[in-house]
């Protein structure tokens, strides 16, 4: 074991040395450099400095996942914290090795990102992290992939936002028309995926200038990749961290969702009973809320809309003539019946509908949980009311 150790530490120490080399000849390509965000090594939850290429592997997600867009929906519904700093100073820089981020479920840009990267590889995309700047210029982490066409699309893991990159010309003529900006990302510094890293050597390292054709070594500094196998690759050091399978969700979907729903309508009655109105709730309403709550989850997975119409026809069926329907969809990461009220309450198109006044006022609440590996969760809730218009 010792000996396995001393070969560990004489690799980590080689490959020490090749970064420092590295890290030379990308300062002498441009002065500037030394500002990028070029971000080598990171300290994991144990305050061990790895390279941040071993922060990335492919994983595969078995049958828990059915598609890179669910996995980015899973991934967003990971709780986003920032590592918190004792005492003054910046933002404490700390990434989480896979396990330690799926055993807390919750981490900052950076873990959110390398998961991605990892289930979009392990799906066969070529997917790259990419560390840089957001519009407001603070550190951030996001995931790049390339299509076989040259196509490069970012992939926002902290909310399963893609948006597809088409770079402006800076050598275009001055009338020209250019692509808008279409995504929230200012500057990149460099990429990186489980064998590969790349630092931004073109003349700006703005996003909306960058051509991410990486195999262009005047553009995109390449460490070798072998270096890297030697510290990254699975088994190529005895102080990697394991790399865990995900856990298929042990939650009930239904029983969560009939739970908070109860939770629900018993704050609504109270909450009406303080303000003197009495509550009579509509089980048929309440049911037809499902579908469009369905909807919205399926489009936050697959960025498609579908079964709007057949709600909606629902709807005006169940509401008879003379009468108003309104309907507010709200949706959570957390299962707390009274945090979830107090936030509805702050909206005044919820607050309307919960605490409606009026003839035959009937109310309804729809509750869905999905459930995602890990027992992450998207809460959707839905409150409505219909009752007759008086003039």
């Amino acid at each position: 074991q010792s000996l396995e150790r001393q070969r560990t530490a004489e690799k980590e120490r080689l490959f020490l040395v090749y970064a420092k080399q590295w890290w030379r000849e990308f300062l002498e390509i441009r002065s500037s450099h030394q500002s990028k965000l070029v971000k080598i090594f990171a300290q994991d939850e144990n305050g061990v400095n790895r390279p941040v290429c071993s922060y990335v592997r492919v994983l595969r997600a078995g049958r828990l996942l059915e598609s890179p867009r669910q996995a980015a929906r899973f991934v967003s519904l990971l709780a986003h914290e920032r590592a918190s700093v004792v005492g003054g100073g910046g933002k404490q820089e700390q990434w989480c090795t896979l396990m330690a981020f799926l055993c807390r479920g919750k981490g900052d840009c950076e873990d959110h990102a390398t998961l991605l990267c990892s289930l979009l590889l392990g799906f066969g995309l070529d997917a790259y992290v990419c560390v840089g700047t957001k519009a407001k210029g603070g550190p951030h982490a996001w995931v790049l992939t390339r299509g076989t066409d040259g196509s490069i699309t970012f992939w926002e893991s902290l909310t399963a936002h893609r948006y597809l990159h088409q770079p402006i010309d800076p050598d275009a003529p001055p009338l020209a028309l250019q692509p808008k900006p279409s995504s929230p990302y200012q500057t990149v510094g460099c990429v990186f995926n489980h064998q590969t890293f790349l630092a931004n050597c073109q003349p700006s390292d703005a996003v909306e200038l960058c051509v991410f054709d990486l195999q262009n070594q005047s553009r995109w500094k390449a460490m070798s990749e072998e270096a890297l196998k030697s510290v990254c690759a699975p088994g190529s050091t005895t102080s990697l961290p394991p790399l865990p399978p995900l856990c298929a969700p042990s939650l009930d979907p239904a029983l969560v969702s009939n739970h908070l729903e109860l939770e629900m309508r018993l704050l609504v009655s109270e909450h009406r009973k303080d303000l003197d109105l009495a509550t009579v709730w509509d089980d048929h309403l309440s049911y037809l809320l499902s579908s469009a709550l369905s909807a919205y989850e399926m489009e936050r997975c697959t960025g498609v809309s579908c079964g709007n119409e057949e709600f909606q026809d629902a709807v005006r069926r169940a509401v008879p003539d003379g009468h108003t329907f309104k309907g507010f969809p709200i949706h959570f990461l957390h299962r707390n019946a009274r945090r979830v009220f107090a936030t509805c309450l702050r909206s005044p198109f919820c607050e309307e509908i919960v605490c409606c006044r009026g003839d035959h006022v009937r109310l309804a609440v729809r509750v869905r949980v999905f459930v995602y590996p890990e027992n992450a969760c998207a809460v959707w809730m839905m409150f409505a009311c219909k009752y007759r218009s008086v003039l």
